[in-house]
């Protein structure tokens, strides 16, 4: 089938939606359209999909679905809710779920996989993440869960990734102090004490957050956990494996500390980073002269930018560098994602998820917004612009990938313990004290 026989497949309605016409620009990969094409036929066939994506999100994933559409001849449905992780427990407990479903949450898609709701998808899946997802065995990783018989398969697909190891600052302000951007930590470190040595401040660091205060240090704790220790030892924090109290997690505590609790590194001091709200923490990076030269926090800090801010000339970012010392830890992103599991197995099913191993199902999303991909085979030049670029070469560079680790954790300790425990470390607690609370937290849940 070619690509005009794709453009004309689902009549002249569907294809007036294709958001790119197939074969008009060369930097979209056609081809694999094409090829997916010849090898699904399902018309006729109707296929359900539930989501998170609302609003902007859900415009966008149904510019991508019209490609699958054309491509297949299947009637594709996709819905959401507000409250869509409860209501994929309810449609799966009650033997109605979706053909498919698409979820940010690790946990839930472990409980679903545990109760025998999902579909393993093979070991060829396997095999395609890691070929072809750099970090592969992190996706391969963060994919596998146990099913209802104790045996662990690759159960979801991960498609659509946020990155959260992010460095902010001005690029003019570094120009008119002739700093330069920090390749290493030891650089960073660096780059924080001369910033003090002549005269200014370093750091905005603000962890308010209403209910969810402390949630931004957090963040900051799992991008040094993953730049000081194994990836499986990351893995055993997260599960409890090793508690707060090891020397390990400690240890990142400390490393957090450096930062946040000298007050000459700090807008505001050390006793302004729990009241600052982390929506008008960034704001110090603008102002002039500037009261901070660098904030760590992730993709999404832009919307509360000063308006008219542009990301790229106004303001960039770095990748958070990892250690010189320790180069056997490469580099290491923290992030967030959603991924894709087969709730109810049918040819439609499979062929969704052969779907988004294409490059076409990538690259439609990319050059559009919000959307970035580990997917070694895609036109990195699709990305609708160069921050979303650059934030996918730091995916493409990562050599581990790994959830946020609070997100990971029990809702009593990642939404609760470990927040309110940061909180108590910058207004003055020792690592080891608050380790110890938060570890006392958690061996108190049955």
């Amino acid at each position: 089938m070619g690509v005009c026989a794709l453009a004309l497949l689902a009549g002249p309605v569907a294809a007036a939606e294709l958001k790119f016409k197939p074969g008009e620009d060369s930097k979209f990969n056609w081809a694999s359209l094409e090829d997916f094409g010849k090898g699904h036929d399902l018309k006729g066939q109707t296929l359900t999909i539930f989501g998170p994506w609302r609003g902007e999100d859900q415009a966008l994933f149904e510019s991508v679905l019209e490609y699958f559409r054309t491509a297949t001849g299947a009637d594709v449905k996709y819905s959401s809710s507000e409250n869509y992780e409860q209501q994929i427990v309810i449609d799966t407990q009650a033997g109605s779920p979706p053909d498919v479903a698409i979820l940010p949450q690790p946990g839930l898609i472990a409980d679903l996989a545990a109760k025998g709701y999902l579909s393993p998808l093979g070991d060829d899946t396997q095999k395609w993440l890691l070929d072809n997802y750099s970090a592969g065995k992190s996706w391969v990783d963060l994919s596998t869960y146990a099913g209802k018989d104790g045996k662990k398969q690759v159960y979801a697909f991960p498609y659509k990734i946020d990155v959260k190891s992010l460095i902010w600052y001005v690029p003019e302000n570094f120009e008119d102090a002739g700093y330069t951007v920090p390749k290493t930590m030891e650089e960073l470190k660096a780059l924080t004490e001369k910033i003090v040595a002549d005269g200014g401040t370093p750091w905005c660091i603000g962890l308010g957050s209403g209910g969810a205060t402390g949630w931004p240090a957090t963040d900051w704790v799992e991008d040094l956990m993953l730049r000081t220790q194994t990836p499986e030892t990351y893995d055993k924090w997260v599960t409890n494996g090793i508690p707060f109290t090891d020397a390990a997690v400690t240890g990142a505590l400390d490393e957090f500390g450096w930062f946040a609790k000298n007050p000459k590194f700090v807008d505001g001091g050390s006793q302004a980073v729990a009241s600052t709200d982390f929506r008008d923490s960034p704001k110090g990076l603008f102002s002039s002269p500037p009261k901070c030269y660098l904030h760590h926090q992730g993709s999404f800090i832009p919307s509360f930018f000063p308006e008219g801010t542009k990301v790229g000339d106004d303001v960039d970012f770095f990748f958070l560098p990892p250690y010189a010392s320790k180069p056997e830890l490469g580099n290491p992103v923290l992030g967030a994602g959603t991924l894709a599991m087969i709730t109810k197995d049918s040819p439609a099913s499979r062929a969704f998820l052969d779907f988004l191993k294409t490059p076409i199902a990538h690259e439609v999303w990319m050059a559009q917004s919000s959307f970035l991909t580990p997917f070694k085979s895609v036109n990195q030049d699709t990305y609708a612009n160069g921050p979303m670029k650059k934030q996918g070469e730091i995916l493409l560079n990562a050599t581990t990938f790994r959830f946020d680790g609070s997100d990971l954790m029990p809702g009593k300790i990642g939404a609760g313990a470990f927040w309110t425990g940061m909180v108590d470390f910058v207004g003055g607690k020792s690592s080891a004290d608050v380790g110890a609370e938060i570890q006392k937290a958690w061996d108190a849940i049955k």
